[in-house]
Order: structure tokens, then sequence, then C-alpha cells
């Protein structure tokens, strides 16, 4: 971790304040509101509050030569800096922490997009964010768009800038789209993509081969059977490369196979069934598709906490720069949260934070062992 803080050093050269009229060194003014955040404090108010009250201990790891800024100051900070450098920040933590440890094993990275419901009002649209989570749960990257619909030019945005070599690439139906599918297949990736109804006929298509019995039966299969929100939960895939017969294939770099899931829900005596469509770069593997698109489901799992863990809905900084900024120091704290060991069993992400925050000085040691 020590090696990651003195990473903020270079913000020096990032900082076009008049340093003739500026107390507070930038860098330390990141790092604290760096600790802040792990330790509860959601927005540049408390951020404040936080360092105030543990002065004494942040000194230990930085100088502070005139104190504690002001919230104003801090909001300051994050308005001048540039998403990139905090990105590379994050990027720092995540070699430390070995996130991108066995670059070799084939990986599941889903990208899928949240919306900063506090940052919109009746003058301003919401900041839109695309992220890359990958199947443990941890952010690689992001990039900010206007709003949901401008998801379709981020992706290539944010694949432009990951490593997703040999890795195997997700998305909903929003991102199911030729030009992606040819950005992911010139990065040397695979691709699981979600259809609906945005790609009509290749859907109409799809389903309609896996309505035949008898194709379905030729079909690679797996099944998997669990407990889920208070009812039972039984996951069906098919998973198959005879697609000889489709005729948008062409259109698709790199389209080896399609798959169906059949997800069946029972729960209070009443069953629900959902199917749901899919194009692959993949060949015929029902256990490899199956946990592509199961590990989707990582990335909605990760905006969940950011709402609820980091309360970020409810943060209302209308400046969208500094509430882009304040997202990515909210991935990297959730990224060192997943692998803090606070030495008791199945302590959740949002208790962590409590737990920080109530007793600084005993788990901040714990980080520098991360």
């Amino acid at each position: 971790m020590e090696e990651a803080l003195d990473y903020l050093k270079i913000l020096e050269s990032y900082d076009t304040r008049q340093q003739s009229k500026v107390l507070h060194k930038l860098n330390e003014i990141i790092g604290i509101s760096f600790f802040a955040m792990l330790a509860d404090a959601d927005e540049p108010e408390e951020i404040e509050v936080f360092c105030r009250e543990h002065e004494e201990l942040l000194r230990e790891y930085f100088v502070l030569e005139y104190g504690i800024p002001s919230h104003d100051t801090i909001e300051r900070a994050f308005e001048m800096l540039s998403p990139e450098y905090l990105q590379e920040f994050r990027n720092r933590f995540n070699e430390l922490m070995n996130i991108n440890e066995g670059e070799q094993v084939r990986k599941i990275l889903s990208l899928d997009g949240k919306t900063q419901c506090g940052n919109g009002n009746s003058e301003q649209k919401a900041n839109h964010i695309v992220s890359a989570v990958d199947e443990n749960g941890f952010c690689l990257g992001e990039e900010r768009v206007e709003d949901k619909s401008n998801e379709i030019t981020a992706i290539p945005k944010l694949l432009k800038n990951l490593n997703i070599k040999g890795h195997i690439i997700t998305t909903d139906a929003m991102g199911t789209q030729r030009d992606i599918v040819k950005k992911i297949r010139q990065k040397q990736a695979d691709y699981v993509l979600a259809l609906k109804r945005n790609q009509e006929s290749l859907y109409d298509d799809v389903a309609l081969y896996f309505e035949d019995p008898e194709l379905l039966g030729k079909c690679g299969y797996h099944k998997t059977l669990e407990k889920a929100r208070g009812g039972i939960e039984q996951r069906e895939y098919w998973h198959t490369d005879d697609i000889g017969w489709l005729s948008q294939k062409k259109d698709w770099a790199g389209l080896k196979s399609i798959a169906m899931t059949r997800n069946t829900i029972t729960k209070n005596g009443n069953t629900t069934v959902e199917k749901r469509y899919f194009i692959s770069s993949l060949p015929t593997d029902a256990k490899e598709i199956a946990r592509a698109i199961r590990g989707h489901w990582m990335v909605e799992s990760y905006h969940w906490h950011l709402d609820v863990t980091f309360r970020e809905d409810a943060d209302h900084t209308l400046n969208k720069h500094v509430a882009y900024n304040l997202n990515i120091m909210r991935k990297l704290a959730l990224n060192i949260l997943k692998l803090l060991d606070v030495g008791r069993n199945r302590v959740s992400l949002k208790n962590k934070r409590k737990m920080l925050g109530w007793n600084p000085r005993k788990y901040f040691g714990k980080l520098f062992e991360v």
C-alpha cells in the first residue's frame, strides 16, 4: 500500500493552482479522502468531518502542515483532478493486490452501466458510467457518458483501455452491436452477448431454433439448482455451434455459437419461467457458457454495492466531473474492502466500512497487509 500512496506524490505536477495561494497539498487531499472513504465517509463534507476527528492518526501517513482542508477545498481538488489520474491510482492498487494476477487465466469481464442518480436534476442529466468488472467482483475500468443511451459509444472506449486478450466479454443487450463485437475480436477476446428485440431478426431466428425439441436435444446442456430469494431456482443452459443456417452469421465477427437459458423459479407455490438468448464466439461448451452468463451478474452486484454500501445515489454532488472522480474513488475503496481481513468471518462490506470508521487506528494498519 505504501507504494500506491507514493504514487500520489506525482500529483504535484498536476496541480494547476496558484501555489502562493494554496495551503494544502493536492496529494494529501486525495490521500486523506481515500482513507475517509474507506471508513464510511461518502462525500466531501463527511470526508472533512472524519479527517478532523482523526487528524492525529492521519498525520502518521501525511504531513498535513496546515491541518485538515475544508470540504469546499476537498471538492475543488476533485474538480481539477483528471479522472485518468485516479484510474491509474486504482490500477496501482489492483497490481499491488494481485487483482490482475494470472492474466493468462481466462476471465469473465462484464460491462454494464449505472446512473449516478443524485448527480441529476431538472437542469442536467445525471452521469451514466459504464464499468468493467471481473468475475471476482473487482472493477478494472470505467467510462463516463451523459446518459444510458450513450453506452454504445462508451463500450469501445472502455475496451480500448483494457487488456482483454484471451478473456470473455459479456454485456447486456444494449451492448450487442456489430462494431462492439468487431472491437472485441480485434483485441483477441471472446464474447457472450445477450439478445433482445433490439436485434429483431437475429433474436427471432435464435428463439425459433431453440423452440425445436429435436434441435434442442442435440445441444450441449448444463443445469444448476440453488436456493435464491426465498425460493428454488433451476437454471438450464443450452449451447450449440450449429449455426450454418443463420443468415446473419457473416455480420458478427467471430460468431461461432448461440445459447439459451431457461430459469425456473419456484416460490411460495408459484412457478415462473424466463428464457434468454445469447450469441457467442465460443465453441460449444455448456458449462463455459453458463459460467459467462452467470458471471455477468457480478457487475450488477458491484453496482448494488455502490448504492447500498457507499450510498452513491444519496450523494447529490451536482458537479459532473467531481461526481465521476468520487465514483472512481468509491470503486477503489470497494476493491480494497473485498480483500481486507478484519479477523472475523462473513462481515459485510458495509460493516467493514463501519469498523474502519469506528476504529481506524486498528484497521488502517491492516490495509498495509492487503
